[in-house]
């Protein structure tokens, strides 16, 4: 494969992991709602027709491997290609979160695998699994995904209890996790949304600044909608309505 079609196959894998991450943090932001909106929202994802969550799912796994994949393989042709003598000369050009890419590429990686664990699969905190509530608003017109659950039926995993929990003050350094990686995950797409647009022959020297405020911008905005959640269960803003019962 060529070195145009692995930067390809780097820019629109990257594209669709950070459409994904903006989708993810703006269901995740209901949480600063009243809890039934995003227990109502995690039952509805978890019941999508036909399969739909394994689907996304799987392409977003594929999405991943292909990114880290064709990074390492540019990582690798790149160094190869590069004479001694101008090492220096490109540290001193290359910016902070282009030289740290690598690192936080890895960190990210480990990142997922946790998240994964914590929230998805739940075998960090088996007990999160037993969290359950009944919904309130099941009927009415306030909630927007009223009649979504059958007639006979009003209790759902209680996922905003579950995630108050994890980032509660009593695993603080799961929150401190969190953070830090989303601080690495802002490197991380200010420099890729750049590169992507280049990658794609979308960016010349008239709109590389331009583009370059659109990256920071949307870097920043990932990070404040991510990392607020994690600093509110520290400071106590999400609390639990349903209290974990240790699993034996």
């Amino acid at each position: 494969m060529s070195s145009l079609g692995k930067k390809y196959i780097m820019a629109l894998s990257g594209l669709a992991l950070v459409g994904f991450a903006c989708g993810h943090m703006v269901g995740n932001l209901q949480m600063f709602l009243h809890p039934d909106w995003i227990n109502e929202y995690a039952y509805k994802l978890q019941h999508l027709p036909y399969g739909l969550l394994w689907v996304v799912r799987i392409v977003m796994l594929t999405c991943v491997v292909a990114h880290m994949v064709t990074a390492v393989m540019l990582v690798i042709e790149n160094y190869k290609a590069r004479p001694e003598k101008y090492v220096a000369k490109a540290n001193l050009q290359a910016s902070f979160a282009s030289r740290t890419m690598k690192y936080s590429g890895v960190i990210l990686l480990a990142f997922i695998v946790f998240h994964i664990m914590h929230f998805t699969v739940q075998n960090i905190h088996p007990e999160f699994l037993h969290l359950e509530t009944t919904l309130e608003g099941v009927g009415t017109i306030h909630h927007v995904y009223d009649k979504l659950l059958p007639l006979d039926r009003t209790t759902v995993h209680d996922v905003y209890s579950m995630v108050a929990h994890g980032f509660s003050l009593k695993f603080w350094y799961v929150s401190v996790f969190y953070i830090i990686s989303m601080g690495l995950l802002c490197f991380h797409l200010m420099h890729g949304i750049s590169s992507m647009f280049q990658s794609l022959g979308l960016r010349n020297d008239l709109w590389r600044k331009r583009l370059d405020r659109v990256a920071l911008a949307a870097a920043v905005f990932v990070f404040i909608g991510f990392a607020s959640l994690p600093l509110a269960g520290l400071l106590g803003i999400i609390e639990p309505i349903t209290p974990l019962i240790a699993s034996h």
